[in-house]
């Protein structure tokens, strides 16, 4: 089905998301303000999404006609999540409008294919595709150990990664990865780890928030601050890549870049989202439009909303057991909490975020 139209969903249609997390659930709960319905796949029982939906389908993901019958009840269809094979996308764009398109899928669920188009416009870190130990090694010879070995499909919060240190045993590494087909990636000389997110619609329109800042713990995001404690020029470059990389991709919908900022002054562009990202939840209590609501206006053709911040904003991440503090959260009046229905906290696993909002300038440290 073409997916070109430009004219408006009309409240009271139907979106389609595939994925039924968290994303999905904020993503449903924004639909649900502006009048549309929300209908989930996803093959888990339970899933977050599914609480605050209209509607779920529970499939695998590979599940053809149960793909069918789900665009055939939606009005378009978008993603929570880039892992959806990208050949399910293909399919569901044969019977539905699917923003964005199955194309940005397919480059963003491979690392090795997302790094060759992303230097098409914006530099990365150095990187070598490798095939087996033998490769391993002469491309740790070629980009320097330290370096971080990654699968190149199916990673993220750190999984899919070995670290490759100088006294690396290379076959030792190259099992641990599963012998599949991966990527070397040489160390950065760090100052900050940065991300934008834009949106564009159908028609040409675009909304792009400020670049944050993104501190990590066990390799996942722990903590976002916005804005980033950046130069005007910096900020300007990173928000300028954000917008090529989405005219190149011709993305309908939104699209997160993390970059990293060297101690050089550079910005290396690490990795991009097809969908909401973990970045923009702040977006939520301190800006006139949310990254979720802004997701449902791109997708719907609707014109794009404001992104003015009226408020600088510090967004922590509750993992695992740290969910079980949220009473003392909620009897916080400076903590603005948002919990995602998930009935386990297991190690590692997102429960929950809280916001806090301060006076624009005034954040702390600053």
């Amino acid at each position: 089905m073409a997916s070109g139209s430009v004219h408006p969903l009309p409240p009271g249609s139907t979106i389609g998301i595939m994925g039924g997390g968290q994303l999905g659930r904020m993503t449903s709960l924004a639909a649900a303000r502006l009048g549309y319905k929300c209908h989930i796949f996803t093959p888990e029982a339970d899933a977050p999404a599914s609480q605050v939906a209209a509607a779920t389908t529970i499939a695998d993901y590979e599940d053809r006609e149960a793909l069918r019958r789900f665009a055939e009840a939606v009005a378009v269809v978008t993603f929570e999540f880039e892992n959806v094979p990208a050949e399910s996308a293909e399919y569901l764009a044969e019977h539905a409008l699917v923003r964005p398109g199955p194309n940005c899928l397919a480059i963003a669920q491979d690392r090795l294919k997302e790094k060759e188009f992303i230097n098409t416009v914006a530099p990365t870190t150095p990187y070598r595709r490798v095939t087996s130990a033998d490769d391993l090694a002469k491309a740790a010879d070629e980009i320097g150990r330290p370096a971080v070995l990654k699968t190149s499909r199916m990673g993220y919060d750190g999984k899919g990664q070995v670290l490759i240190a100088p006294d690396c045993d290379y076959a030792a590494a190259w099992a641990e990865m599963g012998g599949e087909v991966g990527i070397l990636e040489a160390f950065v000389d760090l100052d900050r780890e940065i991300s934008v997110i834009t949106a564009r619609s159908p028609h040409g329109g675009w909304a792009t928030y400020p670049a944050v800042e993104n501190r990590h713990v066990n390799h996942i995001l722990d903590t976002t601050i916005a804005p980033a404690r950046l130069s005007r020029e910096l900020s300007d470059k990173a928000v300028a890549i954000a917008h090529d990389l989405a005219d190149a991709l011709d993305l309908v919908g939104l699209l997160a870049v993390e970059m990293f900022v060297t101690r050089g002054g550079r910005i290396l562009v690490n990795e991009m989202a097809p969908r909401p990202h973990n970045s923009g939840h702040w977006t939520m209590d301190a800006c006139a439009t949310s990254q979720f609501e802004q997701l449902v206006r791109a997708v719907c053709g609707l014109p794009l909303g404001s992104v003015d911040c009226h408020h600088d904003a510090v967004m922590t991440n509750l993992i695992g057991d740290d969910v079980n503090g949220w009473p003392d959260l909620l009897a916080d009046p400076g903590a603005r909490l948002h919990l995602y229905g998930k009935a386990e906290a297991r190690p590692g696993r997102k429960m929950g975020h809280v916001n806090r909002l301060y006076p624009k300038g005034q954040l702390p440290g600053s």
